[in-house]
């Protein structure tokens, strides 16, 4: 009895002291991250004409605020007096404060990377022993943002260490995003959400639709094979605390069905929006499917629901999503060859236990508006019936 009176108040202490700066990431984070990309090519003069772009492609207006630079920005080695991070100087010779300045002018927020470990995954210095000196650091430069990662950490309690940093942020006493880059090995959506606004739930995305990439020592994972692990979780997702299935692989190699679905499908699971393209070489059709309001509406909904997958068949998934005002149905197709659809919508009674909502066509009926298309397409009064092209979606919204 006495050892579970002390768990309980472990429990309860755990949870008390951990005080991540709320009222923000009230919907998924959206943004862009250097990784995906460019990995450690990364400079002052690329950041400032990702920003640029961010506003010249509308990708500011349609919503995607964050501008995070990812591993190896900073130098080998610490300062030797004072201990605090260093800008790699031919990177950013003119430090971190002057780029975080020029992101903040064009109206965008801005983050950086750091692991909770001795060093980062790239062997750059990690935060292991200087939490709240780096909190104070990310603090100073006007930092927003905070991808903290979960290399080199052999003998580390993920709990402590992510807790540690939330703490030391706080106490820095600037409002971070903190994003938990924890891969899903000790299941951080059970613990996170006290500590901060994002977890990974999974390993790295790779711009692939399916399977796995090796890489010898790990490997990446395919959209769908990430896809296929997020139903379960949905539970745990909600306003200012979200499930990270990675960042967004779209205009990175895929085909323009696989990127429209895999964006669709990122929007109906409520997850961040962090683009990984060069958005200075965007092609109109990607540019298209990343701003796509009306798309980037069901994600950013503000009942903030992930979808649940209602059925599958022969490769042909339904995914539904209740919204605050409205329903989004997501129809795809993951074979390799196009594939019909026909959607009785009276004898598909939707009973969401997660959100307590229904969906029954049967006592009300909704307008159909194609968000891809972006044409109204009936009413729920008649079974829908189209297409779904391979390795893509229809993506509809019902509304009254």
């Amino acid at each position: 009895m006495k050892r579970l009176i002390s768990t309980a108040i472990m429990f309860i202490s755990f949870y008390t002291n951990a005080q991540k700066f709320e009222g923000i990431a009230l919907t998924p984070p959206m943004g862009w991250n250097s990784w995906n990309t460019f990995e450690a090519n990364i400079n002052e003069k690329m950041v400032m004409e990702m920003a640029d772009a961010m506003v010249s492609s509308r990708m500011l207006d349609a919503g995607y605020v964050y501008l995070v630079l990812d591993d190896e920005w900073m130098a080998k080695d610490r300062d030797p007096i004072t201990g605090d991070l260093v800008p790699d100087p031919l990177k950013f010779p003119r430090g971190m404060k002057f780029v975080s300045d020029y992101v903040h002018s064009k109206g965008l927020k801005f983050g950086l990377y750091n692991c909770a470990g001795t060093l980062t995954c790239a062997g750059y210095p990690g935060t292991r022993g200087y939490e709240y000196q780096d909190a104070r650091f990310y603090a100073a430069v006007g930092t927003d943002y905070l991808k903290f990662d979960w290399c080199n950490t052999d003998g580390l309690n993920a709990q402590e260490a992510y807790q540690t940093m939330s703490k030391a942020l706080k106490k820095a006493g600037r409002p971070i995003i903190f994003s938990l880059c924890e891969w899903g090995g000790h299941k951080p959506w059970t613990w996170a959400a006290p500590l901060g606004h994002l977890w990974r739930t999974t390993g790295d995305i790779s711009a692939q639709f399916e399977g796995m990439q090796n890489h010898g020592s790990w490997s990446s994972l395919s959209v769908m094979k990430i896809l296929d692990s997020q139903d379960t979780l949905r539970k745990y997702a909600g306003p200012g605390h979200w499930n990270d299935p990675d960042m967004l692989e779209v205009g990175n190699g895929l085909s323009e069905s696989e990127n429209r679905a895999h964006f669709s499908m990122w929007c109906m699971l409520a997850a961040p929006l962090i683009a990984g393209n060069d958005l200075r070489k965007m092609s109109a059709s990607t540019k298209s499917i990343l701003t796509n309001k009306e798309v980037i509406a069901v994600n950013q909904d503000s009942l903030g629901i992930q979808a649940l997958k209602y059925s599958s068949k022969d490769s042909l998934e339904t995914w539904v999503k209740p919204l605050k005002n409205a329903w989004a149905v997501c129809f795809l197709n993951r074979k390799t060859i196009a594939q019909p659809i026909r959607f009785d919508w009276n004898a598909n009674l939707v009973e969401d236990t997660l959100s307590k909502r229904t969906l029954d066509t049967n006592k009300m009926v909704y307008k159909l508006r194609d968000l891809w298309s972006k044409k109204d397409v009936g009413t729920t009064m008649k079974t829908f019936e189209s297409t779904v092209p391979s390795h893509d979606v229809i993506m509809l919204l019902l509304s009254k």
